[in-house]
């Protein structure tokens, strides 16, 4: 399966990846071989099937999946690849040299992620302290999927200035969701990200992408959240209804009461 991803790419991007701004990331187009990716692509399940979990509200509208029983063949190799120890200490060598990365095998808040015309994710911080592991949340991968995708339909994801833990500061980078494109990077540094500005793709087309995360011990004085911290848009600053949504969606006691379908996976 490691001949399948290219590691030359990853290896060569690494060489910026702790001096790309505003925090630490890199950007691998053809992640996967051509002939794998495709497959991947074709194992997304209908937009309408039963398997996935929905959002939808005002800070976010999208749908994901982390069953590994939902999981075609291929798909379930991928993922059992990405989330073993080899793969993990692969990136720890490349990325970092003292940082030791631990795989999440339950996929807590990864696997199948999509959003339809309409989709959206405000601005956020991901969760610090994994419920179950606690340990701490350090590294995104996200690769998508979607080999017909259009620039003018949007879905980039946007990177955003790490002044506060609070609040986001000004969009620094904007990453279109290319085809085999992955983007790595730490969510440790107040790495405020997300797509806040709604996806207008037609019916039939949608923004597909598979994560996984990685995982460090935990460092002195870290965050204990256990759930996303969303930033609401500038049009939304003074919406009561919205900032108590962002809330209960941050608080692990009231998170479920903001999800369209039963979900607690991030």
């Amino acid at each position: 399966m490691e001949k399948l991803i290219n590691i030359s790419s990853i290896q060569k991007s690494a060489l910026n990846y702790l001096k790309n701004q505003p925090f630490p990331h890199i950007v691998v187009d053809n992640f996967f071989d051509e002939s794998l990716a495709r497959r991947l692509e074709l194992d997304f399940p209908d937009f309408d099937a039963n398997v996935w979990h929905g959002y939808n509200n005002p800070i976010e509208v999208k749908k994901l999946c982390n069953s590994w029983n939902a999981f075609p063949s291929q798909t379930f190799k991928v993922f059992s690849y990405l989330v073993s120890n080899k793969f993990a200490e692969e990136l720890s060598k490349i990325l970092y040299k003292s940082c030791v990365l631990y795989p999440d095998p339950g996929l807590h808040g990864g696997g199948w992620h999509i959003h339809k015309s309409g989709g959206k994710l405000n601005t956020h911080l991901d969760y610090s302290i994994h419920p179950k592991l606690r340990l701490q949340r350090k590294l995104n991968l996200i690769v998508f999927l979607n080999s017909s995708w259009s620039e003018e339909w949007g879905g980039k994801l946007g990177l955003w200035s790490n002044e506060s833990p609070d609040a986001p500061g000004v969009l620094v980078k904007e990453i279109s969701p290319k085809f085999n494109r992955a983007v790595i990077f730490d969510t440790t540094m107040n790495s405020w990200h997300g797509l806040p500005d709604p996806i207008q793709c037609p019916d039939g087309q949608y923004r597909k992408s598979i994560a996984v995360y990685y995982l460090v011990e935990p460092t002195q004085n870290v965050s204990d959240r256990e759930k996303a911290l969303f930033a609401p848009t500038d049009k939304q600053r003074d919406d009561k209804e919205v900032l108590e949504l962002i809330v209960k969606r941050a608080t692990s006691e009231t998170a479920s009461q903001v999800y369209e379908v039963g979900d607690d996976s991030k």
